[in-house]
C-alpha cells in the first residue's frame, strides 16, 4: 500500500500531532509500522493513555487506503515529511505539519516567499499598502503567502495574481472547504497560479480554533512577514509571534496613532519589528532584490552534497568562517569557496565580517 495512506490516516487521529508521530515513527521504524503497531509497542513508544485510546479507535474506523483514494479522486496532492518537495522553509521550523494537502502546485521557487497579513476590516490606506507591496513583491519574483481572509489577505492574493506572480493561500479548514465563501472564486484562481494548502484533512470545517495554528504555516513558508494593518487583537499578531519564534524577519506598516486599526502594527514596531516604508525594505533585508538572478544561478548550478553538508552547520544565528571550518571539518579554502557559491544561490547570507547565516 502507498505509504501516504498511513500518513493521511494518522493525520485524522485526534491527539497525534507532529511530536507524537515523530516519536512513534522513531520507535517503530516507519509510518506504516507505527499504524500497525501492537498496544504494547505503542505503550513502549511512550504514547499516553488518552492518545493510545484515540489511535485504537481511529484504527477501527479509518481505512487508510480509502482515505488515500478519496484525496486522489479530489485531485489533491499530499506532501509529507518523507517528500523531497515538502516546502524547505516550513521543514526547518519546529514541529512542521506531517501532512500538507495541496490544491495547485508548490514549486522550488516558492522558497523565496514573503507573507502579507492583516485585518479583515482593512481601511483604504491598508488596502492600498497591501496592493502596492504584494504587486512589488510578485513583480520581483517573490511568492506572496497569506490566509485567504477578507481584507488585507484578499487584496494581497489578488494583487499578486494580477501582477502575474505566484501566491499561496493557507487555510484553517480542509482544502475542499473553501472559506470564506466570498473568496471561493479567488481560491480557485490561486490554485491555477500557485497553491491552496492546509494541514487539515478533507472535510474539516473552518472552526475558529483552526486559525491560530494555521498561522504558523503562513510564517513558516516565508522568509519574512509583513503585517500591513492590525488592531491589538488581530490574528495577524499571532502570525507575527510565530514568525519571531521561527527566526523570521517581521515587518510592520506604521499607521496613525489615532486609528485603532494601526495599533497592532505600531506596537510591533515599538517592540522591535522593522518599519516598512517601501517594498524595497523587504527585498533588501531578505536579500531578495536580485531574486531572478538567484533563481537562474540555482537552476544552472544545483546544490551539491558538499553544500548540503555545509548547510547543516549553519543556522539563522551568525557563524564565523572559523566556526564553520571547525564544525564542518573542511579546509578554510574549501569553506570559503563553497560559501561564495552558496551566497550566489541564495542559500546563505553574509552578515558582518566573515560571518554567515542560513538564508
Amino acid at each position: 500500500m502507498d505509504q501516504k495512506a498511513y500518513w493521511i490516516a494518522f493525520n485524522k487521529v485526534a491527539g497525534i500531532g507532529p511530536a507524537r508521530l515523530d516519536m512513534l515513527m522513531k520507535a517503530c521504524g516507519s509510518v506504516e509500522a507505527a499504524w500497525k503497531a501492537s498496544i504494547r509497542q505503542l505503550k513502549e513508544a511512550g504514547l499516553d493513555k488518552r492518545s493510545l485510546e484515540s489511535l485504537l479507535e481511529a484504527r477501527r474506523t479509518i481505512d487508510p487506503q480509502a482515505e488515500l483514494a478519496r484525496v486522489q479522486s479530489a485531485d489533491i496532492q499530499v506532501l509529507t515529511w518523507d517528500d523531497a518537495h515538502y516546502p524547505a522553509n516550513l521543514r526547518q521550523t519546529d514541529a512542521p505539519p506531517p501532512v500538507l494537502y495541496v490544491r495547485g502546485e508548490l514549486l522550488p521557487s516558492d522558497e523565496w516567499a514573503v507573507a502579507l497579513v492583516g485585518t479583515r476590516r482593512a481601511s483604504a490606506y491598508g488596502r492600498e499598502v497591501a496592493h502596492t507591496v504584494a504587486t512589488d513583491l510578485a513583480t520581483a519574483g517573490v511568492t506572496v503567502v497569506s490566509g485567504l481572509a477578507l481584507g488585507v489577505d484578499t487584496v494581497a492574493h489578488k494583487a499578486a495574481l494580477d501582477a502575474g506572480g505566484r501566491t499561496i493561500a493557507v487555510l484553517g479548514s480542509g482544502v475542499d472547504q473553501l472559506y470564506p465563501p466570498q473568496n471561493r472564486g479567488l481560491a480557485l484562481k490561486i490554485a491555477q497560479q500557485g497553491a491552496v494548502i492546509s494541514e487539515y484533512p478533507l472535510g474539516v470545517r473552518p472552526e475558529a480554533s483552526n486559525f491560530p495554528p494555521r498561522n504558523r504555516i503562513i510564517s513558516g513558508l516565508s522568509r519574512g512577514i509583513v503585517v500591513v494593518e492590525a488592531s491589538q487583537r488581530s490574528g495577524a499578531l499571532i502570525t507575527a509571534n510565530f514568525a519571531a519564534e521561527q527566526g523570521r524577519d517581521v515587518f510592520a506598516v506604521p499607521g496613525s496613532i489615532l486609528h485603532p486599526g494601526s495599533a497592532g502594527c505600531n506596537m510591533l514596531i515599538q517592540n522591535g519589528a522593522t518599519p516598512l516604508l517601501t517594498s524595497n525594505d523587504v527585498l533588501e533585508q531578505l536579500n531578495l532584490i536580485h531574486i531572478h538572478e538567484l533563481q537562474s544561478v540555482r537552476a544552472v548550478t544545483p546544490t551539491d552534497p558538499l553544500e548540503e553538508q555545509l548547510l547543516a552547520h549553519l543556522t539563522r544565528e551568525p557563524s564565523s568562517i572559523d566556526e564553520i571550518v571547525r564544525n564542518s571539518q573542511m579546509s578554510s579554502a574549501q569553506v570559503s569557496s563553497l560559501l561564495t557559491m552558496m551566497e550566489l544561490k541564495g542559500l546563505v547570507r553574509q552578515v558582518g565580517a566573515a560571518s554567515y547565516v542560513r538564508a
